[in-house]
């Protein structure tokens, strides 16, 4: 055992550790995203290649939106590589958000290893029209 290793501090079991915990604990990737703008709303897609759904997590606190995907290790561990080029590394991104985003619209969905979010623009910043009187 190393030196390191004796005088650590003991880990916590992999269950109780939150994916916060393995954020500031954890060697993570920033995960390659994309924003674009249709009609009434902005689309964040982050690629989180090798994430199953249920390791996926986003946060919303003060206007910053946090996407974290935890890979699972143990099925990386498990195949016999003739070449091995991928990472094997969890996803950590954050996002600043504009005012003029509707926090309380925010949906998501994961699919085939793309997260999307949709940002719908807060009414406040939606163009409108003024009649003349």
């Amino acid at each position: 055992m190393s030196e390191y290793q004796e005088t650590a501090a003991p880990e916590v079991a992999e269950e109780q550790k939150s994916w916060e915990d393995e954020v500031k604990n954890e060697c993570s990737i920033i995960p390659i995203a994309d924003v674009f703008e249709i009609g009434d709303e902005f689309v964040l897609t982050v690629n989180l290649p090798g994430v199953p759904k249920e390791n996926v997590h986003l946060k919303l606190e003060k206007n910053a939106l946090s996407v974290f995907g935890k890979v699972n290790y143990n099925e990386a561990k498990e195949k016999k590589y003739v070449l091995n080029e991928s990472l094997f590394a969890n996803y950590y991104r954050n996002f600043k958000l504009s005012d003029g985003i509707d926090v309380s619209k925010i949906s998501a969905k994961y699919e085939n290893g793309q997260l999307t979010v949709n940002l719908p623009k807060h009414d406040k910043v939606k163009p409108r029209t003024i009649s003349v009187s």
